[in-house]
């Protein structure tokens, strides 16, 4: 008889499909090319808007990416000769808001901020939600990296095509654009907040009212969240303002002098609201304490008076023979006066100190 081939077994393990790359431009959102201030018509990849700036040495290039990969980074830093740091920061999209140079080139990481509409902090999980935005300066060229839902730029864009004397300021120009809008955000989230904080307030001030305490601390994290994205862009902007800065020409720092102060004042707002939140915390728990010291007295109160009717029952309920008031006609009505007379005392006594 023929031996049969060897067949394979159908529960061998299939080979690791090869990732396909993605290529660079699925992560640009809008590219083009501004000479003047004003838009130059018609669709461009960024590596050629770039060679088309460089080889006509007039006007700059602004890329935005969405939520780039590490090989989609890559190629545009290549293309635009990026550092390699810059790439991982790019990627990584956890940094805290920073300002670095690499030789001519800007670096500008911020943390943007969306306020979470909720109907009240009892049922809300989260206020805020926090994302990021980098910005890359060149002298010719100006990218925009973003991570998170909230943080389209298509406004800011529109905004600055609308005014072409800010965009013939050059690249910097672009990064003054993003961190106003950035920080005008933060404006309007600590805004919100502030109600919250009120209604906090309010709760907790109220007389006869039961304290949540979960509420409380449930907006002062989210508050230290809002303060660790906020905070540390003022060295950033410090920096950014110095006249030692020469990549930034001298009316752009001046509207970046218009941002540091919109941003020192939230910074002010957010240190106030934490603050206030660290005092009603204590207000709230002294009032629980509060609130738990009556309870106890109302409960010692009822323990009291129970422990009347419940010493004579023990008292009766011994069974000894030799108890001559068990054989008195009226003793059973005797000892319920005596039971109803204390217990009405003690509740009268105790209603008198308000401890009912």
């Amino acid at each position: 008889m023929p031996s049969r081939p060897h067949l394979r077994s159908s529960s061998a393990s299939p080979k690791p499909t090869a990732q396909v790359p993605v290529p660079a431009s699925r992560a640009v959102v809008d590219c083009a090319v501004y000479v003047e201030g004003r838009r130059l018509p018609g669709l461009r990849t960024f590596s050629h808007a770039l060679s088309e700036v460089r080889s006509s040495g007039t006007g700059y290039v602004w890329v935005g990416l969405l939520s780039p990969d590490n090989r989609q980074m890559e190629g545009v830093a290549e293309a635009f000769g990026l550092h390699e740091l810059v790439v991982e920061d790019a990627v990584q999209a956890h940094q805290r808001p920073k300002l670095e140079q690499y030789d001519d080139t800007l670096f500008l990481v911020l943390k943007t901020v969306k306020y979470l509409e909720h109907e009240t902090l009892q049922v809300a999980n989260e206020v805020v939600e926090t994302g990021e935005i980098m910005v890359m300066c060149g002298p010719d060229f100006v990218i925009t990296v973003r991570h998170g839902d909230h943080t389209g730029l298509a406004g800011v864009r529109k905004q600055l095509e609308a005014r072409p004397e800010q965009l013939a300021l050059g690249p910097s120009s672009v990064m003054h654009a993003v961190a106003d809008h950035v920080v005008d955000t933060y404006v309007e989230v600590t805004s919100s907040i502030e109600h919250d904080v009120d209604a906090v307030e309010e709760n907790i001030f109220s007389p006869g009212r039961r304290i949540e305490i979960e509420p409380v601390y449930l907006l002062k994290r989210e508050v230290m969240e809002l303060r660790r994205a906020v905070d540390p862009l003022d060295l950033a902007l410090r920096r950014m303002t110095s006249s030692d800065n020469k990549l930034v020409p001298k009316e752009v720092r001046r509207y970046f002098r218009d941002v540091q102060d919109h941003h020192s004042s939230v910074n002010e707002r957010i240190a106030t609201y934490d603050e206030v939140l660290t005092s009603l915390i204590d207000a709230a728990l002294a009032k629980v304490g509060i609130q738990q010291n009556t309870d106890m007295r109302k409960i010692s109160a009822w323990v009291a008076i129970a422990s009347v009717p419940t010493m004579v029952a023990g008292v009766y309920g011994m069974n000894f023979d030799n108890m001559p008031e068990l054989h008195w006609r009226y003793g059973y009505y005797a000892v319920l006066l005596v039971l109803i007379t204390s217990c009405v005392f003690l509740w009268r006594t105790f209603r008198r100190n308000n401890w009912l």
